[in-house]
């Protein structure tokens, strides 16, 4: 089968990738602009900005390459799942309280921008979206944000060589959100795809204390990366020059 992603020894055999095991994630954005490969990337732990930045700007953003886990690829799918019986009580009730009590606490600041009683009302993710977060960042709608914000709908645009990894139970980004038809056609980005791993999880045996399968991912594609940073920059610019052609 032909490498989908291929940098030196590291490959990820096809845009989707299926593994029974358990993982575990932490994404990272490599820049080739710093003279020591060993300061050239940085951590970077919203993978939704990594995606929709690299999506937006292209050549432009200066990467080398990227890697990201655990992404929420549709906002819209992932605030129905959140919305289940089980992951509404495990999860989202939760994260609403903490997001309801940090409004709460800058109360003072907010006021006057919108509703706040009607905000700490919110008994879920997507009620607090509607209430706070579309209209404190200027969208007429949730759904304008939501439309916005879910990477999916940019990968399409990918000039840099990505990898990402989720998992199939993850309740923040349901299996039938990875965009594994469209990575088939997009030669700059490769799915892994675990069986198991949840959110931001992925870890390995009765006791995971040791090193997981994301440390090893990690390391790995690092590696490949500073090796073949001459190969993943022309990549860059062969694909911005294609998809200028095209426009």
């Amino acid at each position: 089968m032909r490498a989908k992603l291929q940098i030196g020894n590291f490959s990820v055999p096809s845009c989707v990738f299926n593994h029974r095991r358990d993982r575990k994630p932490c994404p990272f954005v490599l820049s080739p602009t710093q003279p020591n490969p060993a300061q050239r990337y940085s951590l970077s732990f919203d993978r939704i900005l990594v995606l929709n930045y690299l999506g937006q700007k292209g050549q432009e953003a200066g990467l080398l390459a990227a890697m990201t886990f655990s992404v929420t690829w549709d906002s819209f799918e992932t605030t129905r799942s959140l919305e289940q019986p089980l992951n509404q009580f495990l999860f989202n009730q939760y994260l609403t309280t903490n997001l309801c009590n940090l409004v709460k606490r800058h109360r003072k600041v907010i006021e006057g921008r919108l509703d706040v009683d009607h905000v700490l009302k919110a008994r879920c993710i997507r009620e607090f979206d509607e209430r706070y977060t579309s209209v404190i960042f200027g969208y007429k709608s949730c759904q304008e944000y939501y439309q916005e914000a879910s990477p999916s709908q940019k990968v399409c645009q990918l000039q840099v060589p990505v990898l990402c990894l989720n998992a199939s139970d993850d309740p923040f980004s349901p299996q039938h959100a990875i965009p594994t038809e469209t990575a088939q056609h997009v030669p700059t980005l490769a799915l892994l795809v675990t069986a198991r791993g949840g959110h931001i999880g992925f870890l390995e045996g009765l006791l995971p204390r040791h090193q997981n399968y994301m440390d090893r991912v990690f390391s790995q594609f690092m590696d490949a990366v500073f090796k073949h940073q001459e190969e993943l920059a022309a990549v860059t610019v062969a694909m911005g020059s294609q998809q200028l052609g095209q426009t």
